[in-house]
């Protein structure tokens, strides 16, 4: 949830925000009018409670003649006191509603506009050049023995998949070598459930636009996480972090789902859209003055990992109409798909500044001991769809793939090659 202080004080920029996203600005009048309402409703109802008291000590200081009429009274202001306690139960529960129906403020740079409207910040690498026509990733992995999208289907239904032999070493390589990475950043590796609870589920921002994504386990009231920032941003939910030594840093390593609901015909071929994958996740609490540079610090984490799989990308400043609810301001790098002549995103880092974190409950010391809320960000360090780039990119003429360097130890070959 937005900071109501910053609203009361900039009404103009939140309704500012809201029209970047393509959202109603009007919720922000809303909010407004929730909030003007449940201030009133708290100070009517302390009001009656201290009237209240107060001629409970009349009733004990008063007369025997008096006392009579003086307890009538009493009764007849107890029953405002919990009309009043009513109505501010009810206050609260719309102001609730109308602080959560409105997204992160857009933090002040980010491009105006929808998924098309995005910037290119930076180009890093360049496309190969193929003197034969190159092969897409599912075509490559069924020629090799790779992933098994058939026998997944049969299984578990479309868009599931077997990564097998080599492929699976690849996987694993891959989001090992992330977890190397991550630790030697500074992150403490984590292993998180992959069900959570529905107030951690909305904490994070994901029952909102993303509902429709969300796979929910009905009888258990659970719901299986897209992304292991979920778990990790509800980690230390109701707690007070000690960040007087910085940053707390995590890398989640999770299998992750999503329903993908909305997107039947929109990359049904092969693993670029599926719906379940592994992902390695860095997840950071730090103080609002520290988010910026922690932004970046994750953007230069992600291209590390980048450079490693040898895959020309580049960086976009996301639009503020695709950020997601929770986001001020997010850069995604996206990687060249041959097949496709096309880039493709492989990583994605948010800065959620205050947003999560309030509706967690997640805060820290200040400088003058007292509790002030966190901020949170987010990263991709690896995934599954990162291996379509990989084999696109490093594919050879007689239909084998390259393994970049970085993953031969993991793999165990430097070559992937079909059996002869």
């Amino acid at each position: 949830m937005i900071d109501l202080r910053f609203l009361r004080d900039n009404p103009d920029a939140v309704r500012a925000s809201q029209r970047a996203r393509g959202e109603d600005p009007a919720l922000v009048d809303a909010l407004l009018e929730a909030d003007t309402a449940r201030r009133a409703a708290v100070a009517t109802a302390d009001n009656l409670r201290a009237e209240h008291k107060a001629m409970g000590k009349l009733v004990g200081k008063a007369s025997k003649e008096e006392r009579s009429a003086l307890l009538a009274q009493a009764q007849e202001m107890s029953v405002k006191v919990k009309e009043a306690e009513a109505a501010q139960h009810a206050a609260d529960a719309d102001l609730d509603a109308a602080h959560r129906a409105i997204s992160n403020v857009v933090q002040e740079g980010a491009p105006a506009g929808g998924e098309a409207d995005y910037v290119v910040l930076e180009t890093v690498g360049t496309p190969p050049e193929f003197d034969f026509e190159p092969k897409d990733h599912l075509e490559l992995s069924e020629a090799i023995g790779l992933i098994d999208m058939e026998r997944g289907a049969k299984v578990s239904g479309a868009r599931f998949y077997f990564m097998t032999g080599y492929g699976a070493l690849l996987q694993l390589g891959l989001l090992q070598l992330a977890a190397q990475k991550a630790v030697a950043n500074g992150f403490t590796m984590m292993i998180p459930p992959v069900l959570v609870r529905p107030e951690i589920m909305a904490g994070t921002g994901f029952l909102g636009q993303h509902a429709a994504e969300v796979y929910r386990l009905a009888e258990e009231d659970l719901y299986l996480v897209g992304t292991s920032e979920v778990p990790l941003a509800g980690y230390h939910s109701d707690e007070i972090l000690d960040l007087s030594e910085g940053p707390k840093r995590y890398a989640g390593w999770s299998s992750c789902f999503r329903r993908e609901a909305g997107s039947y015909g929109k990359d049904t071929r092969g693993i670029i859209r599926v719906h379940q994958f592994d992902k390695v996740e860095m997840f950071v609490f730090t103080t609002p003055e520290q988010a910026d540079a922690e932004h970046r610090r994750l953007l230069a984490w992600e291209r590390e990992m980048l450079a490693a799989i040898e895959v020309p990308y580049r960086v976009i400043d996301v639009a503020a109409g695709d950020l997601g609810s929770s986001a001020a301001r997010k850069f995604d790098c996206e990687a060249w798909v041959p097949s496709q002549r096309t880039y493709r995103e492989l990583t994605s880092t948010s800065n959620c500044t205050t947003f999560q974190a309030r509706r967690l409950s997640v805060r820290y010391r200040d400088e003058n001991g007292k509790p002030q809320i966190a901020a949170t960000l987010n990263g991709t360090l690896a995934t599954t769809r990162w291996i379509v780039a990989i084999l696109e990119n490093h594919q050879q003429a007689d239909g084998s793939v390259r393994v970049p360097a970085a993953l031969v130890p993991f793999v165990g070959t430097e070559v992937l090659a079909p059996p002869k």
